[in-house]
C-alpha cells in the first residue's frame, strides 16, 4: 500500500507530495531481479515517484508564479532573496532580472547586484557570470565583495578550461587573471588557490605542447618534433620531465640526420653532438644521462663513415 501525505509549505512557496511506502523491505531481498512482481513493484515505485517530482516541480512553478504576477517590488526583492538563500538560483535569478532596472542606483542594488551574477555562477552559467562580476567590478570598484568577484572572475575562466588536446584561450585568461589577482590582492587568503590553480593551467599548456612535439614525431616530421620539444624545453625548463624533452630533442635530431641525403648529414649529425653536450650541461645528474650519451658515440661513429 503507498500512501501520500500532502504538506504545503508556507516558507518555500511550494506544495509537497510525502510518499510513504509501505511494503516490507523483505521484498526487495527475497524477489529474483527479473520477476514480474519485482518489477511491478518497481514499476508502482517509479510512477510515484516520478509523479511526485512532476507534482513538486508544478507546485514550486505556481509559488514563482505568484510572486511574478506581483506588483510589489519590495516583495519581489525579499522573495529573491529568500530564494537565494534556499539555494533556488533559478528562481532568484528569474526575479533579480527583473528587479535590476528598478533597483539600479538605489542602496540595495550592490546585493542584488552580487546575487544576480553569483546566481549565474552557482547555475554553472559561466559565460553569463563572468560578464556579471566584470560588471560588478566596474560599477562597485571600491565594495567589499570586490576581492571575492575578482577571484570568481578568474575563477570561471578556469572552469571553462577544456581538456589539454582544445583551445585553450580560456586557459591562458585564467592564469593572467590569477596572477593580476595574487598581484593586487598580496595578502589575500585566496591567493593559495590562485596558485594552484595557475599551476594546473599551466600543467595543462605543458601537456598540450608536449601531445603536439609528439604527434611530430610519430608522424616522422622528425625536424619539427626537433623544434617542438627545444620549445617544450624553453617554455617550461622547471619542469619535472625537462630532461626527458631534451633527450627527446635529440633523438628526433638524430632521426632526422640518419633520413637526410649524404650531404646534409654531417652538419646535422654536429647538431646532435652539439645537443647531448648540452644535455650534459644542464642535467649531470639525470637518469638518461647514458642513453643521451649513446647519441653521442652514434653520431660520431656515423659522421666517420661519411665518405669524404
Amino acid at each position: 500500500m503507498i500512501n501520500i501525505l500532502y504538506i504545503a509549505s508556507r516558507k518555500s512557496g511550494c506544495n509537497f507530495f510525502i510518499i510513504f511506502l509501505t511494503a516490507p523491505i523483505v521484498i526487495w531481498v527475497v524477489l529474483p531481479y527479473k520477476s514480474p512482481i519485482f518489477a511491478r513493484f518497481m514499476n508502482s515505485r517509479l510512477l510515484v515517484f516520478t509523479l511526485f517530482l512532476a507534482l513538486t516541480a508544478v507546485s514550486c512553478n505556481h509559488g514563482l508564479n505568484k510572486v511574478m504576477k506581483s506588483t510589489d517590488y519590495e516583495y519581489k526583492y525579499k522573495k529573491a532573496v529568500e530564494y537565494y538563500t534556499n539555494k533556488q538560483y533559478r528562481q532568484s535569478q528569474m526575479l533579480f532580472e527583473e528587479l535590476f532596472p528598478i533597483y539600479k542606483g538605489t542602496p540595495q542594488f550592490e546585493d542584488l547586484y552580487f546575487m544576480y551574477a553569483t546566481g549565474a555562477y552557482y547555475q554553472k552559467m559561466y559565460p553569463e557570470a563572468e560578464n556579471l562580476f566584470r560588471g560588478f567590478l566596474d560599477m562597485f570598484p571600491n565594495s567589499t565583495k570586490a576581492e571575492q568577484m575578482e577571484f570568481l572572475e578568474a575563477y570561471t575562466y578556469y572552469l571553462q578550461s577544456p581538456k589539454p588536446q582544445l583551445d585553450q584561450t580560456n586557459t591562458i585568461k585564467a592564469i593572467g587573471m590569477m596572477q593580476t589577482f595574487i598581484s593586487t590582492h598580496p595578502g589575500s587568503p585566496r591567493n593559495k588557490e590562485a596558485e594552484n590553480i595557475i599551476i594546473k593551467c599551466v600543467n595543462k599548456l605543458e601537456i598540450k605542447e608536449m601531445e603536439a612535439a609528439k604527434l611530430y614525431y610519430n608522424m616522422g616530421q622528425y625536424k619539427a618534433a626537433g623544434i617542438a620539444y627545444t620549445t617544450l624545453g624553453n617554455n617550461y625548463p622547471y619542469s619535472d620531465k625537462a630532461d626527458s624533452y631534451k633527450l627527446s630533442v635529440i633523438k628526433s635530431y638524430y632521426k632526422y640526420a640518419t633520413l637526410s641525403i649524404q650531404e646534409k648529414r654531417e652538419e646535422r649529425y654536429v647538431k646532435v653532438i652539439a645537443e647531448v653536450n648540452d644535455f650534459q650541461d644542464r642535467f649531470p645528474e639525470s637518469k638518461l644521462l647514458k642513453e643521451a650519451e649513446r647519441y653521442l658515440t652514434l653520431s660520431t661513429t656515423n659522421i666517420k663513415k661519411i665518405p669524404k
